[in-house]
């Protein structure tokens, strides 16, 4: 353990170091960043500089919505994320490309995707909330990312490096579909042609709304909430499948349109 508390405002740093260079550093976990609320402090001094910098605030990513990942990490919750604005992967007729050194150690997931359409604040938000908030959902792919080395982190290492977050490519958005039961939405998210993992809605918190409803309420605990225009990654329905250049990778999910994205 260091013999001075870290401070969150340098660790920020260390972070938009790793992520500019593309250089990982060891685990923040074994450095002394042991407890949850200073790794959200590092989270929040570390999305606040980029925004200082230009950055903009597309929305939030969910993370760890499933029992075996939180059973993976020892936590009893989901964890969250800031959706960066310049790491959105447009698409054309459902076909992306990113530059595979946008990133260090990518890995990719398939999810369920929510634009909403007017504010939500915590806490004792519900599912029913949520839902009647939503303008629409569609499917994503989330591009997750490491800034530690070989993945080797804790929760307060995922959470102060703003929850893995690597990028997004957005589906195109659907209003009928928030009427559907999400619970029940499949997906296949295929590898180079094959497929690699599959899933349903349900995966998401048992239900990709009531891991929005989570987001809101956990958000409330720091004076913040979901605004207008937001768009919400609710957590992957299937594991995260690892990357290289030249990978081509294809999600679909019932509903939507496949959607499509190459590492070049």
């Amino acid at each position: 353990m260091p013999e001075q508390p870290l401070d969150p405002d340098t660790v920020a740093q260390r972070l938009e170091e790793a992520l500019r260079s593309r250089t990982p550093i060891p685990p923040l976990s074994e450095a002394g960043l042991v407890d949850v609320v200073q790794a959200y402090a590092v989270q929040q001094r570390w999305n606040a500089r980029r925004l200082r910098e230009g950055e903009r605030l597309a929305g939030r990513k969910i993370g760890l919505t499933s029992a075996a990942m939180q059973a993976q990490l020892g936590v009893s919750e989901p964890d969250y994320g800031c959706l960066w604005a310049s790491r959105h992967v447009p698409q054309t007729g459902g076909r992306a490309e990113v530059a595979f050194d946008t990133f260090l150690q990518p890995r990719v997931e398939g999810e369920i995707a929510f634009l909403l359409g007017r504010p939500l604040h915590g806490p004792h938000v519900t599912v029913q909330d949520v839902l009647s908030a939503t303008d629409a959902v569609t499917c994503g792919i989330e591009i997750i990312d490491s800034r530690i080395a070989d993945w080797k982190i804790r929760i307060t290492d995922t959470v102060a490096d703003n929850a893995s977050f690597g990028g997004f490519v957005l589906g195109p958005w659907s209003s009928r579909a928030r009427h559907e039961d999400l619970r029940l939405v499949g997906m296949v998210l295929s590898h180079n042609g094959q497929a690699a993992t599959e899933g349903v809605g349900a995966a998401a918190l048992g239900h990709p709304a009531r891991a929005v409803a989570w987001l809101v309420n956990k958000l409330a605990e720091f004076g913040e909430g979901l605004e207008t225009g937001d768009v919400v990654f609710s957590g992957s329905l299937g594991r995260a499948v690892p990357v290289r250049r030249g990978d081509l990778v294809t999600l679909e999910m019932a509903g939507f349109p496949p959607l499509s994205l190459r590492f070049a």
